[in-house]
Parts: structure tokens; C-alpha cells; sequence
């Protein structure tokens, strides 16, 4: 069984690099990337404008640039409250949506934009030296720009044979067995399994499956046809949460979700609401963190 996570397709976006990226940080992989945005935000003028570039799905975590985007907003109004941020989204939608946007407005009124891919959210091509992105509606410059590059299976995934044409990992959605590469089964955000998304709840219910897949195959029982479970929470304030979850299953037409099983938080709902799930996302994150590695 193999994880090996996500990479970026630096070339797919014009004037992108591992050199640019530490001037424009992704901070899609936490370390010295994340200390830069950091920093960045840090150092940036009352009145700045932070521009979010996020790319086609999938990638890793699907709610994560909207949250990134709250936070941010969050640390501004309190600290530098005549900026803004500008998401430029290459997506026309995105997870949680109705609730982030009831967020935004009732957090931060006019200070997140959002545009879509149709309306000129696709970024194109980037200028580290002036920080500029361009996209099909033109050019825009930020104090501080967040490039999430189009992205890929992990390093690992190419060099085994893993991954296909789409720079992904196909898989069988009952043992996650790779289609490439007989008796090597592939978890996590490395791989295609149908409808499941790009995240750690979602990794950690494959990792399951997966475990009791190899035994059956290794006593030569049947897979069946399993569940998965996901769980997605996101802040839009350190007391304001949101949250989205589902339950899967393998069909014939691969993993999707289960009829009546997918929800997303309530909208018009009281601050006590959103801050106990605010207080439930941190639970999550301690639950999943010793369910994982201890």
C-alpha cells in the first residue's frame, strides 16, 4: 500500500515555477512555504490586496483555498482592515459554497471577491517580478499573491508507473489495487477512486478499506463492496465553522455518494451554531490526527 501524495504541474500555468513559488508561495505543502505566506501577510500595507489563485479540481482538499481565503479576511479586518482578498477560481463553484458566501458577508462584507472560471477567474499565466496574474477578463496585481498550481500525483506515483495520462492514479474502487501496476494499491490524494474527495477523512476511510481489501485478496476472499466515509470541516473565523460530510459506496459506476447521505452545514443559523461546529472541527482534528498515527 502506497501514499504518495500530491505534486504540482508547475508548467501547466505560464510563468510558474519552484522559483516563482517563493515569491508567489502555494503553501499547499506545510514548511518553509507557509512561513513565507506568513510573512507575506505580515509585511503587506493596510490596504493591500491578497489575490487567491485556485485551479481546476480536484485538488487536494476542496474546501482549503475558501477557508484560507476566511482566514485571511479574518486577520485583515483586525489588523489591516482597508484590504481586501480577490479569488480568482478556475472552478464555477465550490464545496460549501451557499455557506461560505453567508460567511463572507455576514464576516466580511466587501472584503472577499470571488470570481469563477467563466467570469474570469482562470488564471493563465503569472509574473512573479511584478506580481501579477492575468486571466481571460486581464491582468491583476496583489500585495501578496497565493498560486495553488494545478496538481498531481506524488513524485513516487510517476516513478513507479502509477499514474496515467491525467497525472493521477486509477484504481480498482473495491481494493484500491492500482490499474497500472498489478498487486500495488494506491490511497490518499495520489489516487482516482470515482467520486471521493481529495481529502484526509476521505484518505483515512480508504487506508480501512484498503487494509481489509489486501486480507481478503491474501486469503482469497472476495473485496465486497465497501463503504467510505467523509468528513470536512472549515473555519471561516477561529468561532465560526462549517461543515460537510458524506457516506460512499461502490457501485458500477465506482465509488459515488450514497442517496440521502451527503450534507452540508445549515444556512441562517446563530452564532452559537457556528461556533459549536467551529469547536467540532477542532475535535475532528484531534480524533483523526491520534486515529491516524498512534
Amino acid at each position: 500500500m502506497v501514499a504518495p501524495g500530491i505534486d504540482f504541474k508547475y508548467s501547466a500555468l505560464e510563468g510558474y515555477s519552484e522559483q516563482a513559488a517563493t515569491v508567489m508561495p502555494h503553501a499547499w505543502k506545510a514548511g518553509p512555504q507557509t512561513e513565507l505566506l506568513y510573512q507575506q501577510l505580515a509585511q503587506m500595507s493596510n490596504g493591500g490586496t491578497v489575490i487567491i489563485s485556485v485551479p481546476s479540481a480536484p485538488f487536494r482538499c476542496p474546501p482549503g483555498p475558501y477557508e484560507r481565503a476566511s482566514l485571511i479576511a479574518y486577520y485583515l479586518k483586525h489588523s489591516k482592515p482597508k484590504s481586501k482578498v480577490l479569488i480568482l477560481d478556475a472552478n464555477d463553484s465550490f464545496p460549501a459554497q451557499d455557506g461560505f458566501m453567508e460567511a463572507w458577508q455576514s464576516l466580511y462584507p466587501n472584503m472577499i471577491e470571488w470570481v469563477p472560471g467563466p467570469k474570469g477567474g482562470r488564471v493563465t499565466q503569472v509574473d512573479a517580478r511584478s506580481r501579477t496574474v492575468s486571466t481571460g477578463a486581464g491582468q491583476h496585481r496583489g500585495s501578496v499573491v497565493n498560486v495553488i498550481p494545478p496538481q498531481k500525483a506524488g513524485d513516487l506515483a510517476d516513478r513507479a508507473g502509477l499514474a496515467d495520462e491525467t497525472g493521477w492514479c486509477p484504481v480498482d474502487p473495491g481494493s484500491f489495487e492500482s490499474t497500472r501496476q498489478k498487486g500495488i494499491h494506491v490511497i490518499g490524494d495520489s489516487s482516482i477512486a470515482g467520486k471521493l474527495p481529495k481529502s484526509a477523512a476521505a484518505a483515512n476511510s480508504e487506508a480501512k478499506v484498503c487494509a481489509v481489501a489486501i486480507a481478503s485478496l491474501l486469503a482469497g476472499r472476495s473485496v465486497g463492496d465497501p463503504s467510505f466515509v467523509n468528513a470536512c470541516y472549515a473555519l471561516a473565523s477561529p468561532t465560526y465553522g462549517l461543515s460537510i460530510a458524506g457516506v460512499y459506496g461502490r457501485t458500477a459506476d465506482g465509488i459515488v455518494p450514497l442517496p440521502g447521505a451527503l450534507g452540508v452545514s445549515p444556512l441562517k443559523k446563530p452564532a452559537a451554531y457556528r461556533a459549536k461546529e467551529a469547536q467540532d472541527a477542532n475535535g475532528w482534528y484531534q480524533n483523526i490526527v491520534a486515529d491516524s498515527f498512534t
